[in-house]
């Protein structure tokens, strides 16, 4: 389906659960696809309930909680716990921890 939607060369894309449902070597191609079309100029919204997909995949992401936009995170503040706290209505969302290299 991905496929045929390519090729009619898209200004934007939304795909909704994208990898539901596909072994892990055609889920890691339609990432790449996806982070290519991103890089290329194309506009892609990835709706997906699966948290290691959406880090992987979002340069920013809007968590929604009862049909609302809850939270935008960028993708250096996005983590699995931000997301889920936002998600779930928790009042204290907790910060990323810088690193030092």
């Amino acid at each position: 389906m991905l496929a045929k939607w390519l090729s009619r060369t898209p200004s934007a894309i939304i795909v909704d659960e994208p990898t539901r449902g596909i072994d892990v070597g055609t889920k890691s191609e339609v990432h790449r696809i996806l982070v290519e079309l991103a890089r290329g100029g194309v506009a892609v919204l990835a709706i997906s309930s699966e948290l290691p997909e959406v880090l992987a995949l979002a340069d920013r992401i809007l968590v929604m909680r009862e049909g609302r936009i809850v939270s935008e995170l960028s993708r250096d503040e996005a983590s699995e716990e931000r997301i889920m706290a936002a998600a779930t209505g928790q009042a204290h969302v907790p910060a990323p921890v810088e690193v030092p290299e």
